[in-house]
């Protein structure tokens, strides 16, 4: 009888970027990952497609994607490092009256409030931080494969005939 033991991951995956130090969760299951996910792409889909012509970029839609990428992310990180990532504070006459980790939910509370701002304060990094540690976590979460592929996915077949390890040429 043959055994095969897998481990799982304990420790939290670490990403270092600039001075910040960000924790993401040591292991998440499969669906998990692909609810957060679908998600982040129902967003992006959503903002395309209130653009009549593609190539005019919508600063909105863009920002929003932006949003969108690091709600993804925050998702997937330990509470202490998404508490930093995602943060919108509602703020009247330059104090804060609450902290949110939802965007909407900080515009929601903006509303009830006379003269209140939404000011986003979490991490703010480049955009082409935001799509690595993106991939990272495809890498990560994701088993080196796409996000949009099953987990249930078999490998491609093989090509039929035998494999051989001749030459090309043909003997007389």
């Amino acid at each position: 009888m043959a055994t095969k033991k897998f481990g799982l991951n304990t420790e939290p995956h670490e990403a270092l970027v600039g001075a910040h130090r960000l924790l993401f969760k040591p292991e998440v299951l499969g669906t998990e990952f692909l609810d957060c996910y679908d998600r982040l792409q129902d967003t992006i889909r959503q903002l395309r497609s209130e653009t009549d012509d593609p190539a005019e970029t919508d600063t909105a839609a863009a920002r929003q994607s932006t949003i969108a990428t690091r709600i993804f992310l925050a998702s997937l990180m330990l509470p202490e490092s998404a508490r930093q990532f995602v943060r919108w504070d509602v703020m009247v006459d330059g104090s804060t009256t609450s902290t949110y980790h939802d965007p909407e939910e900080a515009q929601q509370a903006a509303a009830e409030i006379p003269g209140a701002e939404v000011h986003d304060v979490g991490l703010q990094f480049p955009d082409r931080i935001f799509v690595d540690l993106t991939e990272w976590v495809a890498e990560l979460y994701g088993g080196g494969r796409p996000p949009t592929s099953s987990g249930g996915s078999a490998p491609a077949s093989p090509t039929p005939g035998r494999r051989g390890k001749g030459t090309s040429r043909s003997r007389a």
